[in-house]
């Protein structure tokens, strides 16, 4: 017969252990896929935005790039079915994307719900025969440029003092193969 007294405390003891190594998060990350988004995410997209940017637009800017009907605005949500993760945008000029934000909720970062978005970005840049997609980030958002690194993004150029007048902006640049 099992003791079922046992048996909970071992369940507690394994879900302290996942808890504490910060698994959960990525048990909670199983079934993430990625979507156009649409004007009806705008609240949670701001909220995630003003969550991660100290100068992130305001909703009716946000509302204005999500109403564009043309082929050259370009935003995607991570979602899990039930909730909004992370967001990305960018703007196509000629065959050149320019990613112009990426955040994540800050409570689910390094889930791998960024690399998902850019992941699915550069995927979406090349099957419309884009020739490269170019980005600007904060020098000192060092984990931010780990993952553009990672996705062989290359600084290209340095914006001085860009940010609030104080932090340089790196200009990196990812080339796409054109087939």
């Amino acid at each position: 017969m099992v003791n079922l007294g046992i048996l909970t405390h071992l369940f507690l003891h394994i879900f302290e252990h996942v808890k504490q190594k910060g698994l959960l998060k990525i048990l909670k990350m199983s079934n993430i896929f990625v979507r156009k988004m649409s004007l009806d995410d705008l609240e949670k997209i701001n909220s995630i935005g003003l969550e991660n940017f100290d100068d992130f637009w305001n909703i009716n800017t946000l509302r204005s790039e999500l109403s564009k009907s043309d082929i050259n605005t370009i935003y995607f949500i991570a979602t899990n079915n039930c909730d909004i993760l992370g967001f990305i945008g960018a703007l196509r000029i000629i065959d050149e994307l320019n990613i112009m934000n990426i955040a994540v909720r800050k409570d689910l970062r390094r889930c791998g719900i960024g690399s998902a978005l850019l992941e699915f970005l550069i995927n979406f840049a090349i099957s419309q025969k884009d020739g490269s997609i170019t980005l600007e980030v904060n020098e000192n958002n060092t984990s931010a440029i780990a993952l553009y690194k990672k996705y062989n993004f290359k600084q290209v150029g340095l914006r001085k003092k860009y940010y609030n007048n104080t932090d340089n902006a790196i200009l990196m640049s990812l080339y796409l193969k054109k087939e």
